[in-house]
C-alpha cells in the first residue's frame, strides 16, 4: 500500500501542478491556479499519515517505509522550488512573461550548484529525521536495519552532490562568446515584456525561480 500511495503522490503531484499552471494562464484564472498549486503538500501529508498509521498497526519497517521518508524529504527541499521554476516558464510562454534566467556561467554556476546542494542537504535532513522518529517509534520491537540503512543512503547522495558542486567550482563552465551580450539584451527585453505584463496586479504572486 505504500509504494502505491508513493506513486499516486508523485502522479498527483504532477496532475496538480499542471492543473495549477492551466488554470493560471490558459483560462485566466490565477486565483484558482494558486489555491491548487497550494494544494501540493497535502499529498506528502497524508502519505506521512499512512506510513506512521502503518507502523503504528504492527508492520515491519522496510524498504518501503524509508522510500516514503526520503520522498517527503525531496518533496519538502524541491517541491515549491519545482513549482516556482515551471512557474516561470509557464509566465513566459504563457503570458509573455520574462524570460528566466538560466543557471549561468562560471562563479554564478559554481553558487547555483551549491545552493541545490543546499536544498539536497536538507531533503536528506528531512528524511533521517523522519526515519529517527520511526526508529525511536519502533524501538526494541522490531528490526531497523532497513531504516538505518536509508539513512546511510540519504547521506551518501548528499555526499556525491556535494562533490558535483564542487566540481563546478573547480571547473566552472564558461560562458561561449557572444553569450553574455546576448543575456544581457534578453534582460532588458525581459524588462520591457515585465513591465508591459505588469497590469495584472490580481494575479496572486508565485515567486520565480533563482535559476
Amino acid at each position: 500500500m505504500i509504494v502505491a500511495l508513493i506513486i499516486a503522490c508523485e502522479i498527483g503531484f504532477w496532475v496538480l501542478l499542471v492543473a495549477g499552471l492551466a488554470l493560471r494562464y490558459l483560462a485566466k484564472m490565477p486565483r484558482l491556479g494558486a489555491a491548487v498549486l497550494l494544494c501540493e503538500p497535502l499529498m506528502e501529508l497524508v502519505l506521512l499519515v499512512v506510513t506512521t498509521i502503518d507502523l503504528r498497526n504492527g508492520a515491519q519497517p522496510d524498504w518501503k517505509h524509508g522510500v516514503a521518508a526520503l520522498y517527503v524529504g525531496y518533496t519538502v527541499a524541491y517541491g515549491h522550488y519545482t513549482v516556482k521554476w515551471l512557474d516561470g516558464h509557464a509566465a513566459h510562454r504563457l503570458a509573455g512573461g520574462p524570460k528566466p534566467p538560466g543557471a549561468g556561467y562560471g562563479r554564478a554556476r559554481a553558487v547555483h550548484e551549491w545552493k541545490l546542494w543546499l536544498r539536497t542537504l536538507l531533503a536528506a535532513a528531512v528524511g533521517i529525521g523522519l526515519l529517527q522518529a520511526a526508529i525511536w517509534y519502533v524501538g526494541d520491537a522490531g528490526d531497523i536495519s532497513s531504516l538505518r540503512g536509508w539513512q546511510a543512503a540519504a547521506l551518501r547522495v548528499a555526499g556525491i552532490h556535494a562533490l558535483v558542486a564542487l566540481g563546478y567550482t573547480v571547473w566552472p563552465p564558461k560562458a561561449p562568446k557572444g553569450a553574455e551580450g546576448a543575456g544581457a539584451a534578453e534582460a532588458a527585453k525581459g524588462t520591457e515584456g515585465a513591465a508591459g505584463a505588469g497590469g495584472a496586479g490580481d494575479e496572486p504572486a508565485l515567486s520565480r525561480p533563482g535559476r
